[in-house]
């Protein structure tokens, strides 16, 4: 066994458990100093604060989103290269991967930075919640590419099997986000643009944190040239282009979500907002088990041993269970306590209660798509990742959540978004049992041994 490839032998639980845990902490480190942001903005006593992030935070949704598709092919690449003792395909996917995604990052800062006013317009906000939430997006959306750049890092830190590191960095953007919040928000009195700004800081520390490791310590980042990026083009292009659009679905039906039910009013919109900080809190290590999956199922699949990727799938489905029924009935016997931290009332505190009790549980099946999502991207049929997330998010959402409205208020815009989680829970496990089925069952060459690697990778020098 490689020493880079360490998830091709030992426990398949223990490796989802403990790559799953180490991350969750640096993204819970992240998602915390998001709610103590709500909090803080709370606490200032305008509801129009709160409601301006919840619409700003749609669109950085929307940004963030090509980072995480970028990262996921980040890792994708370099996990299968190191499962397979390529390590220097390894060290330059990973590096033309920050390559391509800087062009794209500029391309998608100048364009969401010229649309910004019409886009929140679209998602419902007015007002003097329009002009916070300008303020806040236009001071943010400029630290893109340093974003994707630390995902990236992370992922290629993950990919050699190195969470704990990965987690470090995570968790340092995390305190200094922690540190600044108070400081900027009320000491400097700069309130929604203080959060800004300690946001923007935390990314810088995380690509600091994430890169320096992956150089330094496992020599993870070749030395930047254009004919590499081109040779690569198509092998990144290949992974990225279904994954970022695999991801953008989510905000995109969160920008439903958001604008249904601004019909009921900023209350209702000031309970998604919390709801949607207290969602990545909880369920951080639902979030994190995508990217963690992925190296253990890429890494597999390049040793070409199927049977271990199927008992990764199938050891991250009873993860993602077990963990989700304790964190839900952790949240509903503590609900009176979270609606309190933030003042909720009338519709807010209605929704906030509705997402603390059988809500929750609805997570087992959105974490069952994130599974789907890593097997599906790491062998080699990321467009079903692009299928069931567009689906997820519009037929099974725009229906749902308006008929839920028409039946329930703001109430039903949460249940009917529910619902489409669960139908397209059941349509990516049918997938992910055809893909490890068919790929595994020897009707053809090569098993798991990924299509990328055989057409593209191993004779990508040649």
């Amino acid at each position: 066994m490689s020493k880079d490839a360490i998830f091709t032998e030992g426990s398949l639980m223990r490796h989802v458990s403990v790559m799953s845990f180490t991350a969750s902490i640096g993204l819970m480190a992240i998602f915390l100093v998001d709610f103590v942001d709500m909090i803080f903005i709370s606490m200032l006593g305008n509801a129009a604060l709160a409601a301006a992030i919840g619409y700003a935070g749609t669109i950085l949704f929307f940004t963030t989103s090509f980072s995480i598709g970028l990262s996921i092919a980040a890792g994708a690449l370099v996990a299968r290269s190191l499962g397979a003792h390529q390590t220097e395909d390894a060290r330059e996917y990973a590096t033309s991967v920050i390559m391509l995604g800087a062009v794209l990052c500029i391309l998608v800062v100048v364009g969401v930075w010229i649309t910004a006013q019409s886009l929140l317009g679209l998602l419902g906000a007015e007002g003097e919640t329009l002009d916070l939430a300008l303020s806040y997006l236009k001071i943010i959306l400029p630290s893109m590419p340093i974003l994707m750049a630390g995902m990236v890092g992370g992922a290629v830190l993950r990919a050699h099997g190195d969470g704990k590191r990965a987690m470090y960095a995570t968790l340092a953007g995390g305190i200094v986000n922690a540190i600044l919040d108070p400081f900027l928000i009320f000491t400097l009195g700069l309130e929604l643009e203080g959060a800004a700004i300690a946001s923007v800081a935390a990314r810088f520390t995380v690509v600091g944190m994430s890169l320096l490791p992956a150089i330094r310590i496992y020599n993870g980042l070749a030395r930047p040239r254009a004919e590499m990026l081109k040779r690569d083009a198509n092998a990144v292009t290949a992974i990225a282009a279904p994954a970022v659009l695999a991801n953008v679905a989510t905000p995109f039906g969160s920008a439903i979500v958001t604008r249904e039910m601004a019909s009921f009013g900023t209350d209702a919109v000031a309970g998604m907002a919390i709801i949607g900080r207290l969602t990545p809190v909880a369920f951080a290590v639902v979030f994190a088990l995508s990217g963690a999956v992925g190296p253990i199922v890429g890494q597999n699949a390049g040793a070409n041993q199927p049977d271990r990727v199927r008992g990764a799938i199938r050891a991250s489905l009873s993860f993602v269970a077990i963990y989700v029924v304790i964190v839900a009935a952790l949240l509903f016997l503590f609900r009176g306590p979270i609606a309190g931290l933030f003042g909720a009332e009338g519709t807010t505190l209605m929704l906030v209660y509705l997402f603390c009790g059988p809500l929750a549980l609805s997570w087992i099946f959105n974490g069952w798509i994130f599974v789907g999502n890593a097997a599906f991207n790491n062998l080699d049929h990321p467009f079903y990742s692009t299928w069931i997330n567009w689906g997820r998010q519009t037929l099974g959402t725009w229906p749902l959540v308006i008929a839920g409205a028409a039946l329930y208020g703001a109430s039903g815009v949460l249940i009917g978004q529910a619902i489409g989680g669960v139908v397209f829970a059941g349509i990516s496990l049918w997938l992910m049992n055809r893909v490890a089925t068919t790929e595994g069952s020897g009707h053809h060459a090569g098993a798991f041994q990924p299509h990328l690697r055989d057409h593209v990778v191993s004779s990508r020098r040649h």
